[in-house]
Order: C-alpha cells, then sequence, then structure tokens
C-alpha cells in the first residue's frame, strides 16, 4: 500500500473544553511560526523535556520552520488554538482565526522511509493536560494515518511520563521497553 497524504489544510475541528472554552483542532500552518515559539517557550521544563527529552529551553528559528512547515508528502501537523482564559465570552466567533488565540497542544506524526508506519509525538501545554485535549487529538491522528494507508503507528515515550502511556493503553497502543534505552518505552498501534 502507498502512503496518500492527507490534506492538513482541509483538516478543522472544535472542541470544547470541560470548562467551556472553545478549541480550534486546524493543520499547523507556515503563519503559525510565532505561535510555536511561544507555546514551546512557555511550556514547563519537565513538559518540554518529555516531549523534546532533553533540556533545551526554546525552539531554533530552523526548528520552528519546519515545525510549522511539514513536508506534507511525509507529515501531518494538527494544533489546538484556544483564546486567553477569561475572554471566551468577550468575542464572536473567530475561533481558528489565530486573534489572540495560542496554540495549547501539538501533535503530529512523521512516515516512516518505507512509507508503512510513522512514529508520533504529541505535546500539551501545562494548563491543560489532563482534561481530555491529548485524547481528542490523537484518536483523529490515528484515524488520519490509518485512511492515508499506514499500518503502524509509534511512539517514544519517557517511563515516567505516565499520563502518556495511560494515553497511549487506552486508544490500544502496546507498551513496550525500548531495547537498549533505559527509562524509556516504545508504544506502538497497528492500524
Amino acid at each position: 500500500m502507498t502512503y496518500v497524504a492527507p490534506d492538513a489544510a482541509a483538516l478543522e475541528d472544535r472542541w470544547l473544553a470541560p470548562d467551556g472554552t472553545p478549541v480550534t483542532i486546524r493543520g499547523i500552518r507556515a503563519g503559525d511560526a510565532a505561535l510555536e515559539a511561544r507555546f514551546v517557550r512557555e511550556l514547563s521544563a519537565r513538559s518540554r523535556r518529555l516531549r523534546f527529552m532533553d533540556g533545551m529551553r526554546e525552539l531554533t528559528p530552523r526548528q520552528v520552520e519546519r515545525f510549522t512547515q511539514p513536508d506534507s508528502r511525509r507529515e501531518l501537523a494538527l494544533v489546538a488554538l484556544a483564546p486567553p482564559k477569561g475572554t471566551v465570552g468577550d468575542r464572536t466567533d473567530g475561533a481558528g482565526d489565530g486573534h489572540g488565540e495560542s496554540i495549547v497542544a501539538v501533535a503530529r506524526y512523521v512516515v516512516d522511509a518505507d512509507a508503512q508506519g510513522c512514529e508520533f509525538a504529541i505535546v500539551i501545554a501545562d494548563a491543560w493536560q489532563h482534561h481530555g485535549l491529548g485524547r481528542y487529538l490523537l484518536a483523529p491522528l490515528i484515524g488520519l494515518a490509518r485512511g492515508a494507508g499506514l499500518t503502524t503507528m509509534r511512539g517514544t515515550v519517557m517511563a515516567e511520563n505516565a499520563a502518556m502511556l495511560g494515553l497511549a493503553r487506552r486508544l490500544g497502543f502496546g507498551v513496550t521497553p525500548l531495547p537498549g534505552e533505559y527509562g524509556m518505552r516504545e508504544v506502538t498501534l497497528p492500524l
């Protein structure tokens, strides 16, 4: 089977957070560069370490470009955008238009060289963790990978990241120690 890339520009959905905040889910865009850089910079040191597996404080300009301009032939990235807390009633619709919104989560996959499987990653802003947004982003990412003809999705997760390992298990991923990598787990889902 051949990988058929989804049209990320056509992807848009809405999610209502438990507190009533409307969140727009859509494909990432080059115009999201400043939002992406700020999002990563504002993550806690722990969240950055769990996602990037090192102590970096912010993305380099090259990383920002790479993350906001994915190669559509082999990558897909979704962002979740939300208005600043306390402003939900102060606006009309505008969700997803970038006016005053911030990225609160990013989920992506990168297709393997053999175009059979992919590796995913997800990161959620600290204030948005444990509210269901991870599941809401990862479930459609799985569906998009499946629909694109991929047969396996996998990710590398630090063993201490109990929340991500729990989410992976709830979505049907198998969890195994990563050979030769103490403290790391591989989560794998047949598509």
